[in-house]
């Protein structure tokens, strides 16, 4: 037992220092990342791809900043689920609101059974565009973009070696919802390890036209569940590189309880170990951040009913340590990543002692939320999503069980929690 004790420490602590090490190269990235912004006349046309099944929380927003861009030639091509679709008012209204000219709405025409509802509206709306696009950019409808958004998504696609750009979403820690803060907190480490393995986030994601033309990506997205992590292997496939952009580090405001958050959360597990580029690495990754700790404090728990002071202290003390260092490396990500947000225009939450405080309680609780997620999902073929159920057998066998428009009665009470 003994044995098993130090093993555990040592591991906990190895573990620590290894997070230390890659959170620091991303924080790197982050402050020596240098991109020069391509003038007017050099920035491609392109076509801004948002599809949408209900009414999130900021979607008003969305539409808004999505058609007020510093970029000269782009159209908002929107793809909703239905006529009825509670998406379709607001997006009209907040169109109507500015008096935006470049901007094309369509209904999802062909509701395709052996793919994802999203992946139906990518293939349509890819499809429909003209040879004059150039370059195609994905957005999601809980993105809240700035004015210099697609200029700094586009720009680094003129390197010949780079074939994709994307950023990533970053939630708030001040949420009312314990779900919301264990969703911030596992995010933290989802930011760095999609960095790490160049893992496209749909929310923010710019890819070459001909690309789209050349590469099997749209065949692909017609019989796929998820749309954005199996693009990295075909990004690769064609030797080009995926480039990931920081100042598209996204500030997300939508709040989740433990119940919305552990469903999906369960789909986006499916979706990575059915697409992720290296789904090994993340269940290492999982034995390390989860199980070890788990077990950690299990066994210290159990040393101290059975009155063994000695190996109560020692995992006590190395459960304590780790858990403190991943405090304080949330909390070193989260004055790396207000610079980004702060730079673009927007106002970064405070974070009080308060929050410091649920943060300490949501590292335990996120292991606990994760590592069920996980095993649940390991033999998960049903998967529910945004009110449709489908049945996915494989990356390459998904089934539609049955379709119906998104209606506002579907929408949670309140405004403000993730669809």
């Amino acid at each position: 037992m003994e044995d098993l004790t130090t093993f555990l420490s040592k591991s906990l602590i190895g573990w620590l220092v290894i997070q230390v090490c890659l959170t620091l190269v991303f924080l790197w990235y982050l402050r020596s990342y240098k991109q020069p912004l391509l003038s007017d006349e050099q920035l491609p046309k392109t076509a801004v791809i948002l599809c949408l099944r209900g009414a999130d929380p900021y979607l008003p927003n969305c539409v808004r900043f999505l058609l007020k861009q510093n970029y000269p030639h782009y159209d908002l091509k929107l793809i909703i689920d239905s006529p009825e679709d509670p998406a379709f008012k607001i997006v009209k209204e907040a169109i109507t609101e500015i008096g935006a000219t470049n901007f094309q709405i369509s209904t999802l025409r062909t509701v395709r059974h052996n793919c994802s509802l999203k992946c139906s509206s990518l293939v349509q709306a890819v499809s429909d565009l003209d040879n004059s696009y150039q370059v195609v950019a994905l957005v999601d409808a809980d993105t809240i973009v700035h004015p210099n958004w697609l200029r700094e998504l586009v720009s680094p696609l003129t390197d010949d070696k780079v074939g994709l750009t994307t950023g990533n979403r970053w939630y708030v820690p001040t949420g009312k919802y314990w779900g919301s803060l264990v969703r911030y907190a596992g995010n933290v480490s989802t930011v760095v390890q999609m960095f790490l393995f160049q893992v496209p986030w749909g929310g923010s994601l710019a890819i070459k036209k001909e690309l789209l033309n050349q590469t099997e990506l749209l065949e692909k997205w017609g019989e796929a569940f998820g749309d954005d992590m199996l693009i990295h292997k075909i990004i690769k496939k064609h030797g080009l590189g995926i480039k990931f952009v920081p100042s598209l580090l996204m500030v997300n405001r939508e709040e989740s309880d433990l119940t919305y958050l552990f469903t999906s959360l369960k789909r986006l597990i499916l979706c990575s170990r059915l697409y992720h580029p290296n789904w090994l690495a993340l269940v290492s990754d999982a034995v390390s951040s989860i199980l070890f700790p788990t077990v950690t404090i299990i066994l210290a728990l159990g040393f101290l009913l059975a009155t063994e002071w000695n190996g109560s202290v020692s995992l006590f003390k190395s459960y304590s340590i780790y858990t403190i260092g991943l405090l304080l490396l949330m909390l070193v990500m989260e004055l790396g990543v207000q610079e980004v947000i702060r730079s673009q225009g927007q106002v970064t939450p405070q974070v009080s002692l308060t929050t410091i405080i649920k943060m300490l309680i949501a590292i335990p609780l996120t292991q606990w939320v994760y590592g069920l997620a996980m095993l649940s999902s390991l033999w998960m073929s049903t998967v529910t999503w945004r009110g449709l159920t489908y049945k996915v057998q494989g990356p390459w066998n998904i089934h539609l069980v049955e379709y119906h428009p998104y209606q506002w009665l579907d929408q949670p009470i309140d405004g403000k929690l993730s669809l």
